[in-house]
């Protein structure tokens, strides 16, 4: 039997997307693609949440965009990190851990 689909929680795309983006520039659709890989298909990230949180990254100077040939020969988007995104991720890893190891913590008391 298959595992449901994980619901992603307020804010933790934008952290998955810096995430895939500090291993090298890459378009968006290759962003989704690499999210549901390494989730072993248990994260989907869909085009209308994936663009308006590219967007939203760009517009906070944690990315930036220029257009590109793909492998294909088509023209595409590709994103990458900047300084400032590298910084973001680095905060917002360290938050995440500590907030899912309070989370984790609580739900093994006894």
């Amino acid at each position: 039997m298959d595992e449901p689909r994980i619901e992603l929680p307020q804010g933790t795309l934008d952290l998955l997307i810096l995430k895939t983006l500090s291993l090298g520039p890459q378009h968006g659709w290759a962003i989704s693609e690499r999210v549901q890989q390494v989730s072993s298909d248990a994260l989907q990230v869909r085009q209308g949440s994936l663009y308006p949180s590219l967007h939203r990254l760009e517009r906070r100077g944690w990315i930036q965009a220029r257009w590109a040939a793909t492998e294909n020969n088509r023209r595409a988007k590709y994103y990458e990190l900047t300084r400032q995104g590298q910084k973001k991720l680095a905060a917002e890893t360290a938050a995440w851990r500590r907030l899912t190891a309070v989370v984790d913590q609580v739900l093994g008391m006894a």
